[in-house]
């Protein structure tokens, strides 16, 4: 049996490639001709070139593939062209799920995000049942994954073998990028965290994300949602865990996320019109904060 897995230069995709070589499958992964391949050095994987925007490179990847794990997306909190967003992570996502469905694919695990969880009103935890909330949708990244949620599930209705997964924050080894997450951590480690947001996330290892990607693919009903989840912190926990560890002073000032506001503001439009570079202050991070 075969397994298909876009995304697997990155940090999940990496993961995920690592724990199906361990459970003995044969993998052959989506790769672009000019991905940094560090991730998937010393993995026995066949690699095929191809991107999602191209349809004819899609069907070829797929061809003889039992088993579909989609998780390439275009993840972060600030592009020069906010439309690659909707082209990777809407548009491809559905040429590549019409095309398994067109081949019939055996089974597809779907690569999401917790942000596209509702969050109560009341303050309660997100599941998978809570719809989210146009007002929820902070920024390019969820609502284009939002978005891709929605054709994920037409396309199960149309009778597509596909279950959903919704990582939370993953942290560990090799997130070479890094993600916003691992950035944080970084600049943490750097020195470079003088006060931290009165804010939270859920922090998962990324090895357990990709160990229930294989359990979404073996157990999962089609067309149903599952978090990836551990542990709710809030960011002075994250520190203080992370002091523990290194011996790096955590940060104990703590802000609201209004006082940050209007710098993150700034710095986006420096971004924007000058830098062209991601902003030391992401507009979208500090918005997810409320």
């Amino acid at each position: 049996m075969k397994a298909l897995v876009t995304g697997a230069t990155g940090f999940i995709g990496s993961a995920v490639v690592r724990a199906l070589t361990m459970a003995g499958t044969n993998v052959r992964v989506l790769v672009r001709p000019h991905s940094d391949l560090r991730n998937l050095a010393g993995l026995n994987v066949e690699r095929v070139h191809g991107d999602l925007r191209d349809r004819k490179s899609l069907r070829a990847a797929l061809t003889g593939c039992a088993q579909l794990y989609h998780v390439a997306a275009h993840y972060t909190f600030w592009a020069a062209e906010p439309s690659i967003f909707y082209e990777v992570n809407v548009t491809g996502t559905r040429a590549l799920l019409e095309t398994a469905l067109e081949l019939g694919t055996g089974r597809i695990v779907y690569t999401s995000t917790i942000g596209a969880i509702g969050l109560p009103e009341d303050g309660r935890p997100g599941t998978e049942e809570i719809p989210v909330k146009p007002s929820q949708l902070v920024g390019d990244y969820k609502r284009s994954k939002h978005q891709a949620e929605q054709e994920v599930q037409k396309l199960a209705r149309a009778g597509l073998p596909v279950v959903i997964v919704n990582p939370s924050a993953p942290v560990g080894e090799r997130d070479l990028k890094p993600t916003p997450t691992g950035q944080m951590i970084v600049d943490f480690m750097k020195g470079r965290m003088w006060a931290c947001l009165d804010t939270g996330m859920n922090l998962i290892d990324v090895d357990d994300v990709a160990t229930g990607h294989l359990r979404a693919m073996e157990r999962g009903r089609v067309g149903e949602r599952y978090i990836l989840g551990n542990r709710n912190l809030t960011l002075r926990e994250i520190f203080d865990i992370l002091s523990g560890l290194t011996g790096v002073p955590a940060p104990r000032v703590k802000l609201p996320w209004q006082a940050i506001l209007p710098l993150a503001h700034a710095a986006h439009w420096i971004a924007d019109h000058i830098t062209h570079q991601p902003p030391r202050i992401p507009l979208e991070g500090v918005r997810m904060a409320k």
